[in-house]
């Protein structure tokens, strides 16, 4: 049952990890300006798009690899919260028609809260952190 549980934590931590990488790196792709801009237009401080794009980036990166996942869940957790209550509760759960609504961001909050709460060692730089729970999988496995 715990390998069961870690495989899971495995595939929900890399799928993470890669969407909120891909999000930063499209960030900067497609003109982190126009990012500052759209931050300044719903009343955040536009230096926040920085900070956004490079949490997703090194975040998402961290989780792939497994480095500090609860702490950047928790990070992924703030964002996804700051995302649903700025910008889409307004939209509906579905949207508008012109906005995607908070569904999607409800699912990604989901599974980072989830990471915060179990954490994912398996296949991870953190497993190497914590001796007893490097042990637990390697007598799971």
């Amino acid at each position: 049952m715990f390998l069961k549980n870690e495989v899971g934590a495995l595939i929900l931590r890399v799928t993470l990890g890669a969407i909120f990488l891909i999000h930063g790196i499209v960030k900067f792709q497609g003109g982190i300006e126009n990012i500052v801009g759209w931050f300044s237009s719903i009343g955040l401080p536009g230096f926040m798009a920085y900070a956004v794009a490079l949490i997703e980036i090194i975040g998402g990166i961290a989780l792939i690899i497994g480095l500090g996942t609860r702490i950047v869940s928790a990070l992924f957790s703030i964002l996804m919260i700051g995302a649903i209550l700025k910008v889409k509760l307004s939209v509906g759960f579905l949207g508008n028609g012109q906005m995607a609504g908070y569904e999607l961001d409800l699912g990604f909050l989901a599974i980072a809260v989830f990471l915060v709460i179990s954490g994912s060692k398996l296949i991870s730089i953190d497993q190497f952190f914590s001796k007893k729970d490097s042990n637990e999988i390697k007598k799971a496995a």
